[in-house]
């Protein structure tokens, strides 16, 4: 597997297809591969499909998927062409994203953020203020009532993002903060200041996925997808039928068995980190904690450098950066964490890593185990 991200934070000079190009060659290059070994595409970036990415990149792929569920839809990509690459329908499959979210607000050309919130059935919620913050904050607040979780509990989870970001030469906010740094900040839809929020961000990222025989001869040693699953939930909120729980309780069991691992074995985790909220119960559905324990738990300061459970090293979505959608930057930092590529961020004797992706408002989720062996 080849990984690479594009340049991150604020690029005003590149469009998302330019990002999306200098991700993939850098990927491409980092598997020691050249375009030309690509049989196989997958990806999309705002309002650009994937047969006009691949043709801007020069490629001629005989396999294509554009699976689109937010977020997570890299992860899903990557598990359709694991499968792809097993049937023999490809050898080699790139997959890529890029984003100008940040360079669009300056520029007022974004509308898909609305677009996204108020389409469909969401049209019916949108007249009472259910805008996307707020769905995230409605979970947050549930958790809170059923389970004591504190406000200063998913405060640590910034805290913590903004630790690694510390350590990351790249992310986009690199300054340390406290709880009450998240505390004091504007408030946004409670109980979210602006601390608890992602960043939004330009950046891009690829991967290259390969078969066995192929992946053996690349230019680093290969990272294995162990074990992959997604499920979906709802859209609507009035469809979800527990604020508290997500999709991520289907997906990683399922994950976990087909890597024949379980949460206690793995070194390192990648979640989506779209609010604070997103990894409080993330945590907890796939079992590194019990149901309701989540707050604690990431209180204990497990998610920090030197913690039980190092997770968003590189300073996830809330530090480092969210073009967004933030899923294919998952699987960029879990392939460096486990070659050791990470300097003074990089977790020791990393060898599995849990990588988890959410899309929609805890609509769908995906996710991956990858192993060294």
């Amino acid at each position: 597997m080849g990984a690479g991200l594009s340049d991150c934070g604020r690029v005003p000079d590149k469009t998302a297809m330019g990002l999306m190009a200098q991700a993939s060659q850098r990927a491409v290059t980092d598997a020691g591969l050249t375009k030309n070994d690509i049989d196989g595409f997958g990806g999309h970036g705002t309002l650009l499909p994937p047969i006009e990415v691949s043709e801007y990149l020069g490629l001629r792929p005989t396999w294509v998927d554009a699976t689109n569920v937010g977020g997570s839809s890299w992860e899903v990509m990557a598990r359709h062409a694991a499968d792809a690459i097993a049937a023999g329908h490809a050898d080699v499959v790139l997959l890529t994203y890029g984003s100008t979210a940040r360079s669009d607000v300056k520029r007022r050309t974004r509308a898909s953020a609305a677009a996204m919130s108020t389409g469909g059935a969401l049209q019916f919620e949108a007249p009472y203020g259910a805008t996307l913050i707020a769905k995230y904050a409605m979970a947050a607040r549930r958790h809170m009532i059923e389970y004591g979780t504190t406000v200063e509990q998913l405060a640590e989870v910034a805290v913590a993002a903004h630790e690694w970001a510390a350590m990351n030469e790249n992310a986009f906010e690199r300054d340390r903060i406290t709880a009450a740094d998240v505390a004091a900040a504007p408030l946004l839809a409670d109980p979210f200041t602006t601390k608890h929020v992602c960043l939004r961000t330009d950046g891009g990222g690829a991967v290259v996925l390969a078969s066995e025989n192929v992946a053996r001869d690349c230019a680093k040693d290969p990272v294995w997808i162990l074990g992959a699953a997604d499920a979906t939930s709802h859209v609507s909120m009035s469809e979800w039928g527990d604020f508290t729980t997500s999709a991520a309780s289907i997906s990683g069991p399922r994950a976990f068995a087909q890597a024949g691992v379980g949460p206690a074995d793995i070194d390192v985790c990648q979640f989506y980190d779209s609010f604070t909220a997103t990894v409080l119960l993330t945590v907890e559905d796939l079992g590194f904690c019990a149901k309701g324990e989540g707050g604690k738990f990431i209180e204990s300061g497990a998610l920090r450098p030197g913690g039980a459970l190092p997770t968003n090293t590189d300073g996830g979505g809330l530090a480092s950066c969210h073009p967004g959608m933030r899923g294919m930057f998952l699987m960029v930092e879990a392939v460096r964490q486990l070659r050791g590529e990470c300097g003074p961020r990089q977790v020791d004797a990393a060898e599995l890593a849990c990588v988890h992706a959410m899309g929609g408002f805890f609509s769908h989720s995906a996710t991956m185990i990858l192993g060294r062996q």
